[in-house]
């Protein structure tokens, strides 16, 4: 779509400064604009391209809007701006409805008239399609699924154990609810596979990334709450709680029995291990792993950030001398208090 300059700064709600009349039909990095284009600057780490940008206008902050040589959308989150913009620029095409010659929908699934099928996807017995949703090729639908109006399954995603998925989902390729968590018991030298009897609850406006697993409950439901964003290839055990508006980066794992406040933030290869809790407001860092429970908002990072190999080598056999050090630093502060 193009609209003009204030066009868009009317429909975002952002002050413009610079021709109105300029049209905007694309959008492009900050580096690689070019005419009929709106970029962003929200990293200040991209702030060396601005001056020399060819974009047609740059979403960006007051603070840099000085320095661009082109007419700026000033915006307080320039990047939650742009994003609004590419809505504006490239909106949805109308999806089709009905179900596809090759799609399998048992006699007794319930499919609204307004949803889509595609080809090669199987909706199961008591299953219910809301209004809207569209169900990509390739998806399975289990028993007794429900999943509310205007959801998409992009394209091979899974979902079973009578999982019930809200409003406005999005689920990307491979994603997987409602597997049997890894629940098992030692008997014998054996492990014993505990039944797992509970579902999945996902709220509106949740996105499930690439290959993401999502483990139903062994006896309760495992809750993904409204707004939740969650990332590709990430592990989310049985009886989870994830609360409202928490995102969480790519590779991340969460135990079982895990709940993560509200508007929470887990950075990429955090590890969290079961029946853990972590407060409202809490961010951790890329690669950390959580072995106890967090009571207070905050940032909390742990593991060891990326030098040297000599420098590595020689902190890794100290930290093996460590406990020798302080039983030694302990013995002498205890002869300077006997003296």
């Amino acid at each position: 779509m193009e609209l003009t300059l204030a066009q868009l700064a009317e429909q975002l709600n952002v002050e413009l400064r610079g021709d109105g009349e300029v049209r905007i039909s694309a959008v492009a990095p900050l580096q690689a604009g070019c005419s009929g284009a709106l970029s962003f600057l929200a990293n200040p780490r991209y702030r060396r391209y601005l001056k020399t940008t060819q974009a047609a206008v740059v979403v960006l902050s007051e603070q840099d809007a000085a320095d661009s040589p082109v007419p700026v959308l000033v915006s307080d989150n320039p990047y939650a701006c742009y994003a609004r913009a590419v809505r504006l620029l490239y909106p949805l095409q109308a999806a089709p409805t009905g179900i596809h010659a090759a799609a399998v929908v048992d006699p007794n699934a319930y499919v609204d008239p307004a949803a889509w099928v595609d080809a090669g996807s199987v909706i199961a017995a008591d299953a219910r399609i809301g209004p809207s949703v569209q169900i990509g090729p390739g998806c399975i639908v289990g028993n007794g699924v429900v999943i509310e109006e205007g959801s998409r399954l992009v394209a091979r995603v899974t979902v079973l154990a009578a999982a019930h998925i809200g409003k406005r989902v999005i689920l990307h390729p491979g994603a997987v609810v409602g597997s049997d968590g890894f629940g098992m018991a030692q008997s014998e030298g054996q492990w014993v596979k505990v039944p797992q009897l509970g579902s999945v609850r996902i709220g509106a406006d949740v996105d499930i990334g690439a290959n993401t697993t999502i483990d139903r409950g062994a006896l309760q439901d495992t809750v993904i709450e409204a707004g939740v964003k969650i990332d590709n290839q990430v592990q989310v055990g049985h009886n989870v709680c994830i609360g409202a508006h928490t995102a969480i980066a790519g590779c991340v794992g969460i135990s079982g029995s895990t709940r993560i406040g509200r508007h929470c933030t887990l950075a990429g290869g955090v590890g969290l291990v079961g029946h853990v809790e972590i407060a409202d407001n809490v961010h951790i860092t890329a690669m950390s792993m959580v072995t106890h429970s967090i009571n207070q908002a905050g940032t909390y990072s742990a593991g060891t950030p990326l030098t040297k190999n000599a420098l590595w080598r020689r902190n890794a056999v100290r930290i093996k001398q460590l406990d020798t050090l302080a039983r030694r630093v302990s013995v002498i502060e205890k002869n300077r208090k006997n003296k």
